[in-house]
């Protein structure tokens, strides 16, 4: 048996293919959007930690934020989204590598935060080197 006549034999079969779907194309445009909408999508940053932050007419949107830091209602900290005391937010910034004066910050402090914690927590960012330190505040109109 010869090479030719084992690939005729095959061929020969009068089996007919045409009921067979090919994926390919569909696999290439699944694909495709994918990529289109990981491409166009963008990715907000935002605390998880629900906050009623305070009201301000003058408040303007902050873009590329690096690290936010959430201050609870309980007065609780949070570093991006992990619990963190006040005497290691230093040194959590700085084990992160995420010290640094190029660096941006934002506070996302909930409306009934003391002062006190808030000025706290900012000389804590200061320490670990970061410059650029912005309180979030919404620009909603109160409810009332």
């Amino acid at each position: 048996m010869t090479v030719r006549s084992i690939f005729k034999s095959r061929n020969d079969n009068n089996e007919d293919h045409s009921d067979t779907i090919n994926m390919t194309p569909l696999i290439d445009m699944v694909f495709i959007l994918l990529i289109f909408f990981l491409v166009t999508s963008s990715f907000i940053r935002e605390s998880t930690v629900a906050v009623q932050r305070p009201r301000a007419a003058t408040a303007t949107p902050q873009q590329n934020t690096d690290l936010i830091v959430t201050i609870g209602s309980d007065e609780q900290i949070w570093l991006n989204n992990d619990s963190v005391d006040i005497r290691m937010l230093r040194a959590r910034i700085e084990q992160q590598g995420l010290s640094g004066p190029s660096r941006s910050v934002v506070i996302l402090a909930d409306q009934k935060t003391s002062t006190g914690l808030l000025i706290k927590v900012m000389d804590q960012l200061r320490l670990a080197g970061l410059a650029t330190i912005s309180v979030a505040a919404s620009t909603e109109p109160d409810p009332s």
